[in-house]
């Protein structure tokens, strides 16, 4: 499976400059967001693929004109092509728009979705706007990532995380592909970047040993 993700910044490549071989095989996009709907409606005609999407900080526009033709993943697991997708968007919270978080309130969200991972017996990749805290964050609040998302991928071991948030105009802080010690790459999606899923993307973990590691878990 061939996955287009995207994030924080259009490419000019796919939009002002776009032709059609340069959607060529891909299978799948997936949005890490602060993109504008218009945009993701734009690739998800032109490239026939569907798009996941979870929202960024920037996107308090979502909530009036969601992306269409597009399936908004945050808080949820979608699951495609047999590859499990699970969604968090948002950032640390540094103001009052929509999709701003303390570190209390995500682990509230993963907490709440509990009972959809167990379900589902995990999930193989993590899509969330924001990094892990420590992998490719920076110093300050606005771009600090969250403590929660490093246990998360301790205890459910996916294979990837995919995010945005901080971007390569940043400087040396940006890293596009990062090793967790879970065991799950972490890759910046900034503007795009084509990941190539192959049979070993999905988690080994049964069900019985998700419920262990999520027992007492973000509370």
């Amino acid at each position: 499976m061939k996955i287009l993700i995207i994030a924080d910044e259009e490419s000019k490549s796919l939009w002002d400059h776009y032709s059609p071989e340069k959607l060529e095989g891909i299978d799948l996009i997936v949005s890490c967001g602060d993109l504008r709907a218009e945009y993701l409606e734009f690739l998800v005609t032109m490239c026939k693929a569907p798009l996941l999407y979870v929202p960024g900080n920037h996107d308090s526009r979502y909530e009036k004109h969601p992306p269409g033709g597009c399936e908004n993943i945050d808080g949820k697991i979608f699951t495609w092509g047999g590859v499990r997708f699970f969604g968090l968007g948002g950032s640390m919270k540094y103001g009052r728009e929509p999709y701003m978080y303390t570190e209390k309130e995500m682990r509230r969200r993963i907490w709440q979705s509990k009972f959809s991972i167990f379900n589902n017996s995990g999930f193989d990749v993590l899509v969330t706007h924001a990094p892990a805290r420590g992998y490719g964050d920076m110093d300050d609040l606005p771009h600090r990532g969250f403590e929660c998302f490093n246990e998360l991928m301790e205890r459910c071991r996916p294979k990837y995380l995919l995010h945005g948030h901080v971007h390569a105009t940043y400087g040396s802080r940006f890293r596009r592909v990062l090793d967790h010690p879970s065991g799950t790459r972490i890759i910046n999606a900034y503007e795009k970047y084509i990941l190539d899923l192959d049979d070993s993307t999905r988690s080994s973990l049964t069900r019985r040993e998700i419920s262990t590691r999520l027992i007492g878990a973000f509370m």
